[in-house]
């Protein structure tokens, strides 16, 4: 079996080759420019809430003080985002030798569930107000809620940049968009109100929102949920992968394929090829590697070469399919 332990010391260097480039590569560093922008958005919408608890009392309005309820579990989501993101950039230890790029798909689904939670409170605070709909300071809120379309839209877009390779920069980004539209949602409730003196706008108005930011928050929650199972990330179609390695000069079959994401921005691959002419060397492994980096953004990528079909010569019967 030479071919194999001369396969496995090659692997070995090509991976540790490899992982070193991947945390100083281009990909390294997508969750490291976020540290600023999660700052800056805790900041702004710690001061935000306390702005919304203090004119809540004076307005008597529920409708902000509500609002004021729902940003505190914005300012906790920035919070777990933020953490994950810098879990992620841990390095490899003993204990977690992927490094800890899961805490960020954690992040992701506890964004997810929070948002899921506020969209309740504010449904039911709606609801309860429908039937009996209380006077409301229409002008304080249009103030106060135009300066959370603000705060809320200009913390978003400090995560505009990263929230399509980045499910955790997403729910940050989602989380502060839905806030946006929270507070223009309040404003239109307020301006309608002013002129109309039509209280149930208010709750109504809630109620819709709420409906968007449960549709965009299922696609966050689902893909998150996914990805905690180790599931193929969506934007990665198997067959294709399948395909490409089978093209390789030299692959007769490709089996125990295996792709699954270790962060919510990188992913990884093992895989046996059968290869019955040979090892073809370390030429071979990192033309792989370079070419589901490139093709599917697969970054950590693990190769076993087989010299025959070990699976199909193994079992008879109980071979799994």
């Amino acid at each position: 079996m030479s071919a194999g332990s001369h396969h496995s010391h090659d692997h070995h260097h090509g991976q540790i080759t490899h992982s070193h480039h991947d945390r100083h590569g281009p990909h390294g560093h997508v969750p490291a420019n976020f540290s600023r922008a999660f700052a800056l958005g805790i900041a702004l919408n710690t001061l935000y809430i306390i702005v919304e608890v203090i004119y809540g009392l004076m307005a008597g309005s529920v409708a902000l003080l509500a609002d004021a309820g729902h940003n505190l579990s914005d300012v906790l989501g920035l919070a777990v985002a933020w953490a994950g993101a810098e879990l992620a950039k841990r390095p490899p230890s003993k204990q977690f030798t992927y490094g800890l790029g899961g805490s960020s798909i954690l992040a992701a689904l506890l964004n997810a569930l929070f948002l899921l939670v506020a969209c309740g409170a504010i449904a039911w605070e709606a609801v309860s107000r429908i039937g009996s709909p209380a006077p409301v300071a229409s002008t304080t809120v249009i103030i106060v809620a135009s300066i959370g379309i603000v705060i809320n839209f200009g913390t978003a877009m400090l995560f505009m940049r990263g929230q399509k390779e980045d499910a955790n920069i997403r729910g940050a980004f989602l989380h502060m968009m839905a806030d946006a539209g929270v507070s223009a949602g309040v404003v239109v409730a307020g301006i309608i109100i002013y002129f109309t003196g039509l209280y149930w706008i208010d709750p109504l108005i809630s109620l819709v929102i709420v409906g968007i930011i449960f549709w965009s928050t299922w696609g966050l929650l689902s893909e998150a949920v996914r990805m905690s199972l180790s599931g193929v990330p969506r934007n990665i179609d198997i067959e294709d992968v399948m395909d490409s390695l089978s093209e390789f000069q030299g692959v007769q079959t490709v089996h125990d394929l295996h792709i699954w994401p270790m962060s919510t921005s990188e992913n990884a691959l093992t895989a046996h090829l059968v290869m019955p002419d040979g090892h073809p060397g370390k030429g071979f492994l990192a033309e792989v590697e370079r070419d589901m980096k490139r093709r599917f953004a697969i970054h950590h990528v693990t190769i076993q070469i087989e010299l025959e079909d070990e699976e199909a010569g193994l079992c008879d019967t109980d071979c799994p399919r």
